[in-house]
């Protein structure tokens, strides 16, 4: 469950209206966190933003699931699953059995996955992969939201 913190920030990210991505970034930061803390850890910096983004999607966050072919399809349909589920009714906690087995596993991984050398290098990594004309759009939309926004 996340934080009433980062569930207000993320609400107040949609009344600004920021980006689904933006919003999610609240969670992908409260995940981070956690593991920076001791509470858990992962087994890669991809995993520890994935927790977030799925953290955000249960919360009701607009995320849209991944497209075909960027992941696996495992995780492109447990994605669909719980984008569809959040934006319908609200749903029940999962089972104590089940939240407890996953942060079982997840505290048998390294913190050391979310250091500020393996973030940066996810991050440059990640940026490799889009191209220059993606970057750019990307620059100039935020400059327009800038300059909208005061």
């Amino acid at each position: 469950m996340p934080e009433k913190r980062t569930l207000e920030r993320a609400r107040q990210a949609e009344k600004e209206g920021k980006a689904p991505s933006t919003q999610a970034g609240e969670f992908v930061r409260e995940e981070i966190e956690h593991i920076r803390e001791g509470k858990h850890g992962a087994r890669s910096a991809k995993q520890a933003i994935a927790i977030g983004l799925s953290k955000a999607r249960r919360a009701g966050v607009k995320l849209r699931p991944p497209k075909k072919g960027t992941v696996s399809d495992e995780t492109r349909h447990k994605a669909e699953r719980e984008y569809e589920r959040a934006q319908s009714a609200k749903q029940p906690m999962p089972s104590r059995k089940r939240a407890r087995a996953t942060l079982r596993a997840l505290k048998r991984e390294s913190q050391a996955t979310v250091s500020k050398t393996s973030l940066a290098r996810q991050t440059r990594s990640a940026a490799r992969r889009r191209s220059h004309e993606d970057k750019s759009l990307a620059a100039r939309k935020a400059a327009r939201t800038r300059a909208k926004n005061g």
